[in-house]
């Protein structure tokens, strides 16, 4: 039985193609599917809405490195979280978020959602006490959590928060985005459904936008399988091989990315005109006892904010060069941002608006000392 997580990534759901033997899984461009008589479908297939084999090629792959039952891949992360919210919640049903979300995520559920019926409160995912004071009984139908959160990268215990979840008969669902299924097993501490924005680590290249559900108990599965087809925002299928491909150097890469964040933290810690460094990885962090805990290790993101405020913030961005200014993360390829006006300003004026000091790196495989020698040039202009 194969259990490497590398080997996995290479050649779950990626047999050899059994007419050609090509070892990479066609890209199958095509719609529909010619039936052998009436209802005679073969291998299931008749419309790629509702399957394509390239997508299953992803789908399974998804699912065995995660260590779920069933994956299902979707034309965003976005979409992926509105399949899972509407396949487990119903109009007057209420959701836990952390109180530090993605700003999309944010703005899904008080822009979108709230309009169609359902409640959600932002808490501290950190403070136990607090998750348990914030479930309504019978109405939590989902405790939603971020770990590490995106810009601040605080952690959250996900055993613990999912005895809250199933003690209150709710589902954990954890978006495991900036860790990557490499460095973190949400389905294995007892999470109920991961959710991916594949478009970052797990496609790695900056050059597809998709996302992804696995779920741990193959009846949810099905359920969010009949809602991928009855609401159809799914994964076309050179985005899906584009995000095979890319998770076939996932382990390599996020290896890669967590040894130059590392480099980069040194650096931060050491330079007077950065005043706090965020990264789980250091001992100081107060979320670092659980990440060591549960991650193998602690990620390519990197946040911190400046002495200067907002405007110092905005002139590292603005000076930095090798490190791109843009939003997104998780390619080979190091970004820099001001989540205040970018990522997040839609939580701008919320309980979610992050500090206007704060600065987002998402550091990539490129050779350290260059990067370094770019953030200090940034920092010291």
């Amino acid at each position: 039985m194969i259990e490497g997580f590398e080997t996995l990534a290479i050649h779950a759901g990626q047999e050899a193609d059994p007419q050609t033997g090509a070892v990479v899984p066609p890209i199958y461009a095509v719609s529909t599917y010619k039936q052998d008589g009436v209802g005679g479908l073969r291998s299931g297939y008749e419309y790629s809405r509702s399957a394509n084999p390239t997508r299953t090629a992803l789908e399974e792959c998804l699912a065995a490195i995660e260590g779920g039952t069933r994956g299902l891949a979707f034309a965003s992360g976005l979409a992926a979280e509105d399949a899972l919210l509407r396949t487990v919640c119903r109009p007057g049903d209420h959701v836990i978020i952390p109180d530090d979300a993605y700003g999309g995520t944010y703005r899904l559920f008080a822009k979108v959602l709230e309009r169609w019926g359902l409640h959600f409160d932002p808490v501290p995912l950190g403070d136990l006490d607090a998750v348990r004071a914030a479930v309504r009984p019978e109405t939590t139908k989902a405790i939603w959590v971020e770990t590490p959160t995106n810009p601040l990268l605080n952690i959250a215990d996900i055993e613990a928060l999912a005895s809250i979840a199933h003690q209150a008969d709710a589902r954990l669902v954890v978006d495991n985005t900036f860790a990557s299924p490499y460095l973190q097993q949400p389905l294995a501490l007892g999470a109920d459904v991961v959710i991916h924005s594949t478009t970052k680590y797990v496609g790695g290249h900056s050059d597809v936008v998709g996302g992804a559900l696995v779920a741990r108990d193959r009846d949810l599965g099905e359920e969010l399988a009949y809602h991928q087809n009855a609401m159809g925002a799914i994964a076309g299928p050179f985005d899906a091989w584009l995000t095979l491909r890319g998770i076939k150097t996932l382990a390599l890469r996020m290896e890669r990315h967590c040894d130059n964040a590392e480099r980069v933290v040194d650096l931060l810690l050491s330079h007077p005109r950065v005043i706090e460094v965020l990264y789980p990885g250091l001992a100081s962090h107060p979320g670092h006892e659980v990440a060591a805990k549960q991650m193998r290790r602690f990620g390519g993101m990197v946040s911190f904010r400046v002495a200067g405020g907002e405007a110092e913030a905005v002139e590292i961005c603005d000076r930095a060069q090798l490190f791109t200014l843009g939003e997104s993360l998780g390619g080979v390829e190091s970004l820099i941002e001001h989540p205040g006006r970018m990522t997040h300003a839609s939580a701008a004026g919320s309980p979610l608006e992050v500090p206007s000091d704060l600065v987002r790196l998402s550091v990539g495989i490129e050779t350290a000392g260059d990067l370094l020698a770019d953030l200090t040039q940034a920092l010291e202009s």
